[in-house]
């Protein structure tokens, strides 16, 4: 009797560790969107290493959207590799940073090549002009609307991380 009780007490053992580790051992890529300065997840997107990501906002003076282009690094860190806008002003850049070219090319103003690398990167739904889209996808054929998910003038710390089953099954994912 005695060693069919260790014997159960052992398989429960194993089969609580299995589990554990299913379930909390980080295993999944995301875009992880934070409630910022938290560890609160308030919505991922599954993505790899090299996928590419659009951030695209409302310029809250001019009304015209601010087109953001980023990637995914092997460090995990994400690169700002363009921006485009058509009018100078408030927050936007006047000339080339980061090593980037400068070129207006279908009446937009374009800033490529850009080098611009991020642990992480804090940002804002609009709340003035809550117009924030996040766009991916080979040809950027998914978009959503941030206000879909966040609420307006909601702040954030996106940052690319490997989620667990459990903070999967927790968070919300994005989706077209």
């Amino acid at each position: 009797m005695q060693k069919s009780m260790k014997k159960r007490y052992i398989i429960s053992f194993l089969l609580l560790l299995v589990l554990s580790l299913i379930l909390f051992v980080p295993f999944r890529n995301a875009l992880v969107f934070y409630t910022q300065n938290t560890s609160h997840i308030e919505a991922y997107l599954p993505i790899e290493e090299g996928d590419s990501f659009q951030i695209i906002f409302t310029h809250s003076i001019h009304l015209t959207d601010v087109v953001e282009i980023y990637e995914i690094l092997p460090d995990d860190s994400i690169r700002q590799n363009e921006i485009i806008y058509e009018h100078y002003g408030i927050g936007m850049p006047a000339n080339d940073i980061d090593g980037g070219t400068f070129v207006y090319e279908d009446e937009k103003i374009h800033i490529k090549d850009m080098n611009r690398v991020f642990p992480y990167i804090n940002l804002r739904n609009g709340k003035t002009v809550p117009r924030h889209r996040l766009v991916w996808g080979k040809e950027g054929e998914h978009m959503v609307w941030f206000n879909d998910y966040f609420e307006k003038g909601a702040k954030f710390t996106l940052k690319v991380d490997k989620l667990s089953l459990w903070q999967i099954l927790k968070g919300v994912k994005i989706h077209e």
